[in-house]
C-alpha cells in the first residue's frame, strides 16, 4: 500500500530496549539483544546514574535507525523524556511503554493509549455519538 511505512526485509528488524537492568536482562535472555559491527547495542540499561541526556540520546538514536521496528521503553523512563515520546509520531519504529517490576503501569501516562482515546473521541464526535 502506498504511504505505509515499510519495515526493512533484507535482514530481520530489531527490537530496541530502554529500561531498568532486570527488564533488559529478561528480554536479552529471550533473544532480543544485538551488537553491531561498531559494538553498538540495541538497548540502554537505565539506573540511578544514567542521565536524562543519555536516555534522550538513546531514544533519538533508536528512532532514527532503519533496522529497528519496535522500541520498548519502561514507562517510568518514558516519563523522564515525555516530551520526546509524545512528540514522536512515526509508525516505525513503534514506541511501546511497558511496566517494570519497581514501577507499575499507569495508563494515564501511556502515549499510545492517549492517542487511541483521542482518535476514538474524535470519531464519536464526528459520527454524532457521545
Amino acid at each position: 500500500m502506498a504511504g505505509r511505512a515499510q519495515i526493512p526485509t533484507s535482514n530481520s528488524a530489531l527490537i530496541a530496549m530502554i529500561a531498568d537492568e532486570d527488564t533488559v536482562t529478561g528480554f536479552l535472555m529471550a533473544g532480543v539483544g544485538n551488537v553491531d559491527l561498531r559494538r553498538k547495542t540495541n538497548y540502554l540499561i537505565v539506573d540511578s546514574k544514567t542521565t536524562v541526556k543519555a536516555i534522550e540520546d538513546a531514544f533519538k538514536e533508536f528512532t532514527t535507525k532503519d533496522d529497528i521496528a519496535i522500541i520498548l521503553i519502561s514507562q517510568y523512563v518514558a516519563n523522564m523524556i515525555r516530551f520526546l515520546v509524545d512528540s514522536y509520531n512515526k509508525p516505525v519504529p513503534a514506541i511501546l511503554e511497558i511496566p517494570s517490576k519497581d514501577h507499575p503501569y499507569d495508563p494515564a501516562h501511556d502515549s499510545v493509549l492517549s492517542r487511541v482515546k483521542y482518535l476514538f473521541a474524535a470519531e464519536s464526535v464526528a459520527s454524532g455519538r457521545y
